[in-house]
Parts: C-alpha cells; structure tokens; sequence
C-alpha cells in the first residue's frame, strides 16, 4: 500500500496523509473530503500534472487543486505580487462553516476600500484565523455571503441556481446588511435603488363588498374583527352583520349600511360622512367623536333592551337626517347636531348636555327625561311634543 502526503494547491500547511488505492478519481474523491475542495488534478512537487495512479509513488508530496494552475509553496507570493501588480493567489474561505474558494485578486481589485480588501491586500497584515484546512475563517452567514462574492466576481447580483436577486425580494435587506459589514460601497447604493423599487406600491383604494364578506365569512362569529382605519369609502354593506366590528378611526364615507346590524360595533373617530345607515341597528354602538355630517339614519334604532346605552359623545352630526330613530338613553353629549332633522324620535332619558341642537326640527320628539343642560336650542322646533319640556331639563 501506498501513502501520500496531500496540499492544497499553493500551500505547504495542514497537509493530509492518505492512502492510494483504485483509480486517480478515487484520489480525488479522498482530496476533495479531507481538504474541504472541489479537487479536480493532482501535481507533483515540480508542478508536474499526474494523469495516471501508476505515477505516483510511496510517500510522494501532491498538490490538489481546483482547476486552476500549480502554484509552487516554495514562491514568495508578495514579491510575485509586486512583479505583477495584481493579487492572483487562490485562497479558501471559511463562512459560517461554508467554504467558498476565490483569488486574492477577487476580494482586493474591485473595492479596494473595503474591509475584505484589507484582510486580504497583504498576505498576514489582517492577522486572520484559518481553520485545520488552512481556510480562512469569516464568522458571517453564508447564505447572504454568497451574491457578495459573486458580485465581486462579475459585478453582477447572482442568488443560488442562476436567479438573479431582483427576483428575490427576501434577501435584499439581509445582502444589504453584509455589503453594509463589509463596505462594498457600490452594492450597498444597488441594493438599496433594489429594495426601494421592490416596494409595492401603497393602496389606498376602498374594500369592496366581496371583499370585506370573504372576510366575514372566514372570521369566527365569536371573534372580533379588526378593522381599524380601513377605508370603506363607497362599499356596499347594506344587510350585514357587522356585529361587535371594530371600526375606530375606518373609512366609511359614502357607505350604504342601510339595514346593518352594528350591534356594540365600534365606531369611535370613524368618517360617515354623506352615509346611509336608515334603518341599521345601533344598539350599543359606540361612536365618540365620529363624523357623520349629512349621513341619513332613519328609522335607526339604538335602544338596546338589556340597558346597554349607544354612545355618540361629541360626534359630529351636522345636518343629519334621524327621523323616527328609537334612541332611548342615548349619550349625544357635547355633539354637533346643529341643522338636524330629529323628528319623531324617542330621545326619553337622552343626555344632550351642552349638544349644539340649533335649528334642530324636534317636533313630535319624545324627550321626557332628557337631559338638555347647557345645550345649544336657538332656533330648535319643538312643535307636537308628546311630553312637556321642564325647565329643570335645560336649565342647569
């Protein structure tokens, strides 16, 4: 049996004793796994290429390259460095557990400012750590290291199997923070030009009523759906149930909600604007500081028979049209109503205090205990009561 000592092509360090035997690409295939190449030729000592297994004898020195040509350990690179102005000596790299092999010549020429040009410019200057295989060790991902070498190969952004990295929005901002590591100053203003034009588009446009009912139907009824600052403007809700929703702050301008159930939905800060609710159920509702200037709201009721009471405190309702809505308890303390149309509602126990209710029709309104203290009646109508208004209701 024949043994042989094995060198990574260039190197006269961690060198492996293996055993010969079978063909040369059997040797090849004992290189590659114990000195962590892709070894595709053996040369002698003299840089001679062996071809055959027959050639080779008992304790013969090899070197196990890559493909690229001998390089004799014995040569002093940097002077050969100097004579030829370039780095072109092949070396091995250690990322996180990954070896990439590349030249000199790669990770010096292209950025030269950056900080693998520095480890690298000068043979030992860095002081760099190399594992048992000679490699030098890099602790950063290999994943992400990958297009940075390849982009100092070629100058282009090349990910695993040929794809280029536009096609691949999910490593951009981790390729970003490596080229970032490593100052590759060119690839970080190309990457960055990258992730800003990868960006969707922002959408503003309005949740349509197929939409929004694909999402009813795929939400449990016991669990609340989210819908704050959504933009509803001009949707189709009419006849749903929108139970329990939370709609804080949402868009629902122009929206038909006509005969919807809103049922302890939350409403607070939301845009209803010029919106139809006539006939909806607003039992419970919450609606603090919500708009709903010109909105219609007939027949709307929002008295709730378990005692629950629909807050509408300081919400804008300039010009509403509320005819005939059953608000028993309601709280529209501090609201805009001014302009309203109020006839015929049931306001019995309302808190209207310091409600702005100028020129407000009430005629035919139910206000027996209603609380109208320090609110605003100049111009209000009050024809066709069905219950006196005290003084005590309005005076404080």
């Amino acid at each position: 049996m024949r043994r042989v000592t094995l060198f990574v092509n260039g190197s006269a360090r961690n060198g492996k004793v293996v055993a010969v035997y079978g063909t040369l690409s059997d040797l090849l295939s004992v290189a590659s796994s114990k000195l962590g190449i892709k070894a595709t030729s053996v040369y002698n000592g003299k840089g001679g290429l062996i071809d055959d297994i027959a050639l080779i004898r008992d304790d013969d020195v090899l070197f196990v390259c890559e493909g690229e040509p001998f390089i004799d350990p014995q040569t002093d690179g940097r002077a050969q460095e100097e004579l030829t102005g370039s780095h072109t000596d092949w070396l091995t790299l250690n990322v996180g557990g990954r070896y990439f092999t590349t030249t000199r010549s790669t990770l010096v020429n292209k950025e030269p400012d950056s900080m693998l040009a520095h480890m690298f410019k000068d043979k030992d200057a860095w002081g760099n750590k190399q594992d048992p295989r000679g490699a030098f060790l890099i602790d950063r991902s290999p994943e992400y290291f990958e297009p940075i070498l390849n982009y100092l190969r070629h100058g282009q952004l090349i990910v695993n199997d040929g794809i280029n990295l536009l096609g691949s929005p999910a490593l951009f901002v981790g390729v970003l923070e490596e080229a970032r590591f490593f100052g590759i100053d060119s690839l970080i203003e190309h990457l960055e030009v990258a992730i800003k034009n990868s960006q969707p588009a922002e959408d503003h446009s309005p949740i349509s009523r197929k939409e929004f009912v694909r999402f009813l139907l795929a939400t449990p009824t016991k669990s609340e759906l989210r819908c704050q600052g959504l933009n509803f403007s001009g949707a189709d809700l009419s006849r749903l149930d929108l139970r329990y929703i939370n709609f804080k702050m949402a868009n629902l301008s122009r929206c038909n909600l006509a005969h919807a159930n809103l049922c302890c939905a939350n409403l607070e800060r939301a845009d209803l604007s010029g919106s139809v609710l006539d006939c909806a159920n607003l039992q419970g509702v919450k609606m603090l500081c919500s708009n709903a200037e010109g909105a219609s709201l007939k027949g709307c009721n929002f008295e709730d028979p378990s005692g629950l009471k629909a807050n509408l405190e300081g919400k804008f309702l300039f010009g509403v049209d509320m005819e005939g809505s059953q608000m028993t308890g309601i709280n529209l303390r501090v609201a805009t109503l001014k302009n309203a149309k109020l006839k015929n509602c049931n306001l019995r126990g309302a808190t209207l205090a310091g409600t702005d209710l100028e020129n407000c029709d009430l005629s035919g309104c139910d206000l027996q205990e209603a609380n109208l203290r320090g609110s605003n009646v100049k111009g209000a109508i009050f024809e066709e009561m069905l219950t006196p208004l005290h003084m005590s209701q309005s005076v404080r």
